[in-house]
């Protein structure tokens, strides 16, 4: 296994952060990421200060398929009719890619608004164990539990990741979830994009000074890609 994909999956087995750089001609954006079973409101905080960008979950497709979690971007589409604005805002002019994996946006019904890190470090942990146990279950009784423990809207962005993973797409959505899958690891990642103080991402650079500062790992795109064609080649 390439260096840099061992080193970063050694840190998430720790339980601690790693950083991933997608690519020169995608986003062009390194992402704080963290294993979403073991989020604590400190890592939280941490993705709220450290990176700065947007909190988000990643979903592996047979979970959002067993619960029927749609693309935000479908649910765009099939209401067009009845809302034209929606039509009109659609997002098919989007500079690095085909289409957006965003998704529902998820509170537990336990929280109060649900922003706060407590609030957000609780909706993931209890949503990555029930995405952990729906395997086991059937569909109609997956969805009920889902129902009765969240509510949407809410503050934490789920991510549908493409079926197939990085045969599909490269997004950082799927260069995480693939990266845990080849850990053997729960494929749920939390992961917030790093941001500069010019108001930009932050520079692959910067974001390598910053690892090195804290001890965590960078991993690029082509390296996680490169592994797992090794894997499922």
């Amino acid at each position: 296994m390439k260096e840099t994909v061992e080193k970063a999956l050694q840190s998430l087995k720790k339980g601690w952060f790693a950083m991933v750089y997608d690519a020169d001609k995608r986003e062009n954006e390194t992402d704080l990421v963290t294993p979403s079973i073991w989020i604590t409101q400190d890592k939280v905080r941490r993705l709220r200060r450290d990176a700065g960008g947007l909190i988000c979950v990643t979903v592996p497709p047979d979970v959002w398929k067993k619960l029927d979690i749609p693309y935000l971007h479908d649910l765009i589409r099939d209401n067009a009719d009845e809302h034209p604005l929606l039509y009109r805002m659609k997002a098919d002019d989007i500079p690095y890619d085909e289409k957006s994996t965003f998704s529902l946006t998820i509170n537990h019904r336990e929280t109060f608004t649900g922003i706060t890190d407590n609030d957000r470090a609780k909706t993931i942990t209890r949503f990555a164990k029930l995405a952990h146990e729906v395997e086991h279950l059937n569909r109609d009784r997956a969805r009920d539990m889902f129902g009765r423990e969240f509510r949407t809207p809410g503050h934490v962005f789920l991510l549908n990741a493409t079926e197939g993973l990085l045969d599909n797409r490269a997004g950082h959505t799927e260069l995480t979830t693939a990266l845990l899958e080849m850990g053997g690891y729960f494929p749920s990642m939390t992961i917030c994009e790093m941001l500069g103080d010019d108001g930009n991402s932050l520079s692959e650079r910067e974001a390598v000074r910053y690892g090195k500062k804290h001890n965590i790992p960078m991993v690029e795109g082509k390296d996680i890609i490169k592994e797992w064609e090794t894997q499922n080649g």
